[in-house]
């Protein structure tokens, strides 16, 4: 036995490593984990594990708004009876997760795969903005709804798409501040993050 194993089994002390990597996974949940997946059935154990080879291998992001999707075309921006005139922007995928749970929001949505963090080396040629204001550009947008996080970066991101977005005939809307200044979007509870969604505001730009 490998002396740096603290299991009787190299076997049981890689799985349970790697386990503990997943965010929130401490090194006594991810050996319940695997010592769980022990007493289960080969056949279920291997469709746990191809079910995650499939989904890496196999995973898209949609054309259209960048959620991820099984086709080019997610199903919600291929939903017919979804508001296309209204574009939620968020930052992250959680967050169309997120408001879509509060069932509240009948648009579509455009993910920016982040925001501007200049701290972080994040710039706006790292987001999907220019594939945004192209969106606005060639379609019948309405409004926009900024629905990014009420932190510094997204404040700064806020900003930056207000000025981008300004030249186009659109309403530009944000989330009302029932979200707490700082607080991360897809941590919020789904009624406060609903209201907050319904009661948006218009974006004054400053």
């Amino acid at each position: 036995m490998n002396s740096n194993t603290p299991y009787s089994s190299v076997l049981l002390d890689n799985a349970t490593k790697e386990f503990a990597k997943l965010p929130g996974i401490g090194k006594k949940t991810a050996l319940r984990l695997v010592l769980h997946l022990l007493r289960q059935s080969k056949e279920e154990v291997e469709n746990f594990g191809n079910a995650f080879i499939t989904l890496r291998n196999e995973i898209q992001y949609c054309k259209v708004c960048h959620n991820i999707s099984d086709t080019e075309i997610c199903q919600i921006c291929a939903d017919q009876r979804r508001d296309s005139s209204t574009l939620c922007v968020v930052e992250n995928i959680n967050d169309v997760i997120s408001i879509e749970n509060t069932q509240q929001f009948k648009g579509l949505y455009h993910v920016l795969g982040g925001v501007i963090s200049p701290m972080s080396g994040i710039g706006p040629s790292d987001l999907s903005i220019d594939m945004l204001v192209e969106r606005v550009r060639t379609n019948p947008v309405k409004e926009i709804i900024l629905a990014l996080s009420p932190t510094m970066e997204g404040d700064t991101t806020n900003f930056y798409l207000y000025k981008k977005l300004s030249p186009f005939n659109v309403e530009i809307s944000t989330i009302a501040r029932g979200i707490s200044i700082g607080d991360e979007l897809e941590y919020a509870d789904e009624i406060t993050l609903g209201r907050s969604i319904v009661n948006r505001i218009p974006y004054i730009g400053n």
